[in-house]
């Protein structure tokens, strides 16, 4: 099974915030802002995820792919090397201390479908930047968002949206990420904490069930060029190998989550799962490209306290 026909088109040669989709005749986006079909969202709830190729641009793109290496390069908490390995795995919260990943975070082409599906305000609950780099970059194991989110953090409900953004061209071989479609109907799926397998931690779901899950709904694997971007549900059982291939792919993986449904507990520090809970504010669609002011209340080093547990949020 395959991903469905791309139905978001960029018009190459109108600007960048005119993107515009058409389903049945009808104008998705109006005064520049990215607005939902009825048909995506019935597709979304009966799928769990949207995949929209060549959402961004490669200029846009550039100024975030240029950014990467000083990211990975520094020596902060945030950086979570592969097991065995120098290669960044992957890099938290840049969007607390880097201008490019900061302005990302409050785009409205990510923010406001998100805030539509939800019908409330939204706030970044986790940011990353995942490496999977060429020969390094290490599995993902079949896992739902959502059970870590519960187990560790006590989000009360799967109110919380992923968004991927691809910063790399994502083929077959560099370890794409792979769905099985529907499966978040079935809500949190029984999982066991990973603490071994790589150098992160994990809620996985047994070879089992992922056989069963997959026997019913098959598995989907979005491949698309630099700026193509997904958003997924949070009980989306999902998946990525690892990269033998000689070309990285590198994603920005954002989690916005509706704010009356923000963590009840800070068991992990705040670089991994976030406290503030105030409201994105969405900011021009070409921010980008252009200079606007953002905070980067990091910038000069992650905080003691957002590097340690609370005993209660």
């Amino acid at each position: 099974m395959e991903h469905p026909e791309c139905i978001f088109q960029r018009h190459t040669q109108t600007p960048a915030s005119s993107i515009i989709q058409m389903v049945g005749g009808e104008t998705l986006l109006e005064d520049h802002r990215m607005k939902l079909s009825r048909e995506q969202i019935e597709q979304f709830e009966n799928d769990g995820y949207l995949f929209f190729p060549s959402l961004f641009t490669r200029e846009e793109i550039r100024v975030l792919i240029d950014e990467v290496p000083s990211l990975y390069a520094q020596s902060r908490p945030e950086n979570v090397r592969e097991k065995g390995s120098d290669a960044v795995r992957t890099n938290f919260a840049a969007h607390m201390y880097s201008r490019p990943f900061a302005k990302l975070a409050r785009h409205p082409r990510m923010v406001e479908p998100i805030m539509q599906v939800f019908g409330e305000e939204v706030y970044m609950h986790q940011f990353k930047i995942n490496g999977k780099m060429a020969f390094e970059g290490d599995v993902w194991q079949w896992h739902q968002d959502y059970a870590t989110w519960k187990n560790d953090d006590l989000m009360p409900e799967a109110r919380a949206m992923n968004v991927a953004i691809f910063l790399d061209d994502v083929n077959e071989f560099n370890g794409p990420l792979m769905f099985i479609p529907g499966s978040h109907k079935l809500g949190v799926v029984e999982a066991e904490h990973d603490l071994s397998t790589t150098s992160y931690p994990l809620w996985t779901i047994n070879h089992e069930t992922i056989a069963k899950l997959v026997e019913r709904g098959g598995i989907v694997a979005p491949k698309g060029t630099a700026g193509s971007m997904i958003l997924f549900h949070s009980c989306l059982v999902h998946a990525s190998g690892s990269n033998l291939s000689p070309w990285n792919r590198i994603s920005v993986y954002l989690s916005l989550c509706a704010v009356s449904n923000h963590i009840r507990r800070f068991k992990r520090p705040e670089y991994i799962a976030h406290r503030d809970f105030t409201p994105l504010r969405c900011l021009p669609d070409d921010c980008l490209l252009k200079d606007y002011d953002v905070p980067l209340p990091w910038k000069d080093g992650t905080p003691e306290e957002s590097l340690k547990p609370l005993l209660a949020a």
